[in-house]
């Protein structure tokens, strides 16, 4: 039976809420804008954990399932525009249909590789899907005929986000949009996790052979969980495409795909919650050593030759990887596990003390 939020955690969950409310009303454009980033990030690290968390199955190439979800995007909302810088087709739909449809492409992306993610698994599985980050970068960047879709090697403009005539057209807008979206994501996978579809997913990552046993269909399983994956993967697209204004194919390669393997390991592997938090860590580490590089020891201008901001992000939070693989298997998520097992301890050992005082 899931355990009830404590009046602690209630209090921390309104606390968070009426902060990050309250941030576009303070927060430079900077800020607002890394929010967003990290906010795309932790809905597309969400989908991951569920894959590979959950459902046990390892996955290298989730920057072309968000590829799939910015472009699906920017091309079902996009209206007719010329070639080159910001060029491509677009179909014209209403923002709000783009988005669902975006995710639908990603999802169907998902699942049209869920067959081979069946007859795969392990170290076997993460190489066949490395193979698609590749796969995109060459169908974005050379094939001509995607080029109404895609932009070609320059990329396109992404239409403004917008919702019964109300425009996202501001960083400030667009903070509330991915805020709802990012709620959103976070409550149907919690609630996916408790249920049965999440159990089942759980029996298939343990043994595939059990969950056969038990009466789960690996394959189907198998297949449910990377189409939930992409369709999360295609909404953190969307949220990425319409913070950048304009997206190109080197956004979405394979040091992406690893971003997300760091964030869901950092993070904890399984929890909801430390996906979001590794989100964070792997997406604002690299920009505020960027913003903040001149008033950082040690850290060389971009374009120098030297140890860049973003070589020392990449280090850092390639050391986390190790350290939380050595001694924190469980992830960030895991810290507060312990806290709650350290306390819960203690209070059973008060109240026995007590109880022994009492009878005394």
């Amino acid at each position: 039976m899931p355990r009830r939020p404590s009046r602690v955690g209630l209090v921390s969950i309104v606390v968070v809420g009426v902060i990050a409310l309250g941030v576009p009303l303070v927060a430079s454009a900077f800020w607002l804008q890394t929010g967003l980033f990290t906010m795309a990030a932790a809905v597309g690290a969400i989908g991951l954990t569920l894959l590979i968390g959950v459902a046990g199955q390892l996955s290298l190439g989730h920057a072309f399932f968000v590829a799939v979800g910015a472009y699906a995007y920017s091309f079902l909302a996009g209206q007719e525009a010329s070639f080159g810088v910001g060029g491509g087709t677009g179909l014209g739909w209403p923002p709000l249909l783009a988005m669902l449809g975006g995710m639908a492409t990603a999802g169907l992306a998902g699942m049209v590789f869920a067959p081979v993610a069946s007859r795969l698994r392990g170290i076997y599985l993460g190489i066949a899907t490395l193979g698609l980050v590749f796969i995109g970068q060459h169908l974005l960047k050379s094939v001509k005929p995607l080029e109404p879709v895609s932009g070609g090697f320059n990329g396109r403009t992404v239409p403004d986000f917008r919702v019964l005539g109300f425009e996202f057209n501001s960083l400030e807008r667009l903070w509330y949009l991915g805020l709802v979206l990012l709620v959103a994501a976070y409550w149907y996978a919690n609630n996916l996790k408790r249920n049965r579809p999440g159990r089942a997913l759980e029996a298939v990552r343990d043994s595939e052979i059990v969950a056969g046993v038990m009466g789960v269909r690996v394959g189907v399983a198998k297949a449910k969980a990377f189409t939930a994956s992409s369709v999360y993967a295609g909404l953190a697209g969307v949220i990425l495409a319409v913070t950048f204004g304009h997206i190109v194919p080197e956004a979405f390669g394979f040091l992406y795909s690893l971003d997300f393997l760091a964030m869901v390991v950092i993070g904890g592997l399984g929890s909801v919650g430390g996906a979001v938090l590794g989100a964070a860590f792997v997406t604002v580490l690299p920009l505020a050593f960027n913003q903040y590089a001149g008033v950082i020891p040690l850290i060389a201008p971009i374009g120098s030759g030297g140890f860049d901001a973003a070589t020392a992000a990449r280090v850092l939070y390639g050391v986390a990887v190790v350290l939380a693989l050595m001694y924190l298997p469980d992830g960030l998520a895991g810290l507060r596990r312990r806290r709650d097992g350290v306390y819960g301890k203690r209070s059973k050992t008060g109240s026995a003390h007590r109880q022994v005082a009492k009878a005394g």
